[in-house]
């Protein structure tokens, strides 16, 4: 045997055994190494990137057309009570995609400030006789027609109703369409 080598599994001569053997420091990565390794690899950066894009990209599709599925739900329902409502009453009920196109989930302009002024006189303007400037006459207007706004009202924005209720109590109603 020779005095360099040892002969067996005991520790090396010149070394503690008690000790762990140091770690040599690694050696300094040039940049162009350093981008070689790691998560972002300059090999699989684009699958990586791709990967992550393509993920947003199907969760945003996926919460747009929760979202849509959602209010298309609910504006089916509130169509279908709209509808049965308006029969009950007696009234002619348009399609229910009509319904649904019309007042969406909200109630659409039905909704948005039934009690203002400018609504009430536009309200007011459709129950004359249709003649423009002075030949233009108030008129008795049936309580069937008047009403039908607060069926919708009371559908699609109950909250609103009862200021619109005191203004339809104060008009002069009529029983004056034929069945």
């Amino acid at each position: 045997m020779s005095s360099g080598m040892s002969a067996g599994p005991g520790p090396e001569p010149g070394k503690d055994p008690g000790r762990e053997p140091e770690l040599e420091p690694e050696p300094e990565l040039e940049p162009e190494e350093r981008t070689r390794g790691g998560l972002m690899g300059s090999q699989h950066r684009w699958i990586y990137l791709g990967s992550i894009v393509l993920l947003i990209g199907m969760l945003v599709t996926g919460i747009l057309a929760f979202t849509q599925v959602h209010a298309t739900n609910e504006a089916n329902r509130k169509a279908s009570q709209l509808s049965d409502t308006l029969r009950a009453a007696g009234y002619p009920v348009p399609s229910q995609d009509q319904i649904v196109r019309t007042l969406g989930t909200d109630g659409g302009a039905v909704c948005a400030n039934p009690s203002n002024a400018l609504v009430q006189a536009q309200w007011k303007y459709g129950m004359s006789n249709g003649a423009g400037g002075p030949g233009q006459r108030p008129v008795l207007s049936d309580r069937q027609v008047v009403l039908g706004e607060a069926i919708v009202l009371s559908v699609y924005c109950p909250d609103k109703l009862s200021a619109i209720k005191d203004k339809i109590d104060d008009l002069d109603l009529r029983d004056t369409v034929r069945d």
